[in-house]
């Protein structure tokens, strides 16, 4: 199997059973890693029950309490790789990402020339439904705010719906990635581009979760706003490119 889904959960027990049918009815065969930060909702418990129906597409790592979104891909991140998929997807459990828009971003990397495919909501044919105006504002501002201060040519810097190539997160150094929650899929985005990986947009509409709690608050933003300027710091006064590289397998090769 080649492609694998990752899709962190905290108190999910809502949307976690159907996004995950979902997933399995596709055309495109996915398999789905679910990283659980110990919801005490039985999320984790709703997967293991769904294992049964699935033994070799569904796989459930847990973790003891909530450890952030960004140790939670990388975590993920490595499962993937030291297990051989080709191509590694990030997804929310709610909803807002359409399940069916995998097999798009997956043929843009498959296919279509990317290293990197983002499910964009800000590039054209792309929007949001149900959401209210404030996290669009946040959203928007955030991408524009990150694009002119890093010159990532990204318009969603901060999308959570995203495809890459296997060769993309081998050569990135996972350990350096710093950041925990909504500056993680900037660093990510970033780090893939200094590397020198093609980074490609797909139009999706994002839907606002009818189900649950949103994870968002204030300390996140923090964290994006000081983060896009830690980012930009280090590519201008020191060698990022240097510390976000994997060299091991270069090492290993010599």
């Amino acid at each position: 199997m080649e492609k694998v889904v990752i899709i962190p959960t905290y108190n999910e027990k809502e949307n976690i059973a159907a996004i995950l049918q979902a997933i399995f009815s596709l055309q495109q065969h996915f398999h789905v890693l679910v990283i659980d930060d110990g919801s005490p909702d039985g999320t984790a418990a709703i997967v293991q029950a769904m294992q049964k129906e699935y033994p070799k597409e569904l796989f459930l790592e847990q973790r003891t309490g909530k450890l952030g979104l960004g140790t939670a891909y990388i975590h993920g991140f490595k499962w993937a790789i030291a297990r051989g998929y080709r191509f590694v997807f990030e997804m929310d459990a709610d909803f807002s990402h359409n399940p069916n828009d995998l097999q798009r971003l997956y043929q843009a990397c498959s296919a279509g020339g990317a290293d990197v495919a983002i499910g964009s909501r800000w590039v054209r044919g792309g929007g949001t439904v149900n959401w209210p105006w404030d996290r669009i504002a946040l959203s928007k501002g955030g991408s524009l705010y990150t694009k002119l201060i890093t010159w990532m040519p990204v318009r969603d810097t901060t999308a959570g719906f995203v495809c890459y190539r296997r060769e993309v997160l081998e050569a990135i150094n996972l350990d350096a990635i710093r950041f925990l929650g909504y500056a993680f899929q900037i660093e990510m985005k970033f780090a893939a581009w200094k590397l020198g990986f093609r980074i490609v947009e797909v139009p999706i509409i994002f839907e606002d979760r009818k189900y649950g709690v949103s994870k968002m608050h204030k300390g996140i933003v923090k964290e994006g706003v000081l983060g896009v300027l830690k980012l930009r710091w280090e590519s201008i006064f020191k060698d990022y490119r240097a510390r976000i590289k994997n060299t091991e397998g270069e090492e290993a090769a010599a």
